[in-house]
């Protein structure tokens, strides 16, 4: 991967981020209806956009009649953030493990007026 379709860098832009955003909730989106929401962008801004994603691997077109539709690419998420989520998930765990303990102290014997 070059440069250019590094993740991080794609996703530093907040229109990209803002597209990932909505296809997160939607599901497939065409550039018309992902355009809708980006009233200060012409379709031709929004297709550059969603060609930077696909050449990071984050989001995946398929064409349905005359329309391509746009959603994201879990495999390409999971290639691309994965290894990085990965290195840091031990921060994340002892967090994780930390919650459940006081959690399950609780339920066990806690204070009465905790919920």
């Amino acid at each position: 991967m070059d440069e250019g379709q590094d993740p991080f860098r794609i996703l530093a832009d907040p229109t990209r981020r803002g597209i990932l955003d909505l296809l997160a909730d939607r599901g497939s989106l065409t550039v018309g209806e992902l355009a809708a929401e980006f009233p200060d962008l012409v379709a031709s801004g929004i297709s550059k956009h969603l060609m930077a994603l696909r050449a990071a691997g984050l989001v995946v077109a398929e064409k349905q009649g005359r329309h391509q539709l746009y959603r994201i690419d879990e495999e390409g998420f999971r290639a691309a953030f994965g290894p990085w989520v990965a290195r840091y998930g031990r921060y994340w765990q002892t967090s994780l493990e930390r919650l459940k303990s006081l959690a399950e102290g609780r339920r066990g014997g806690g204070r009465a007026d905790v919920p």
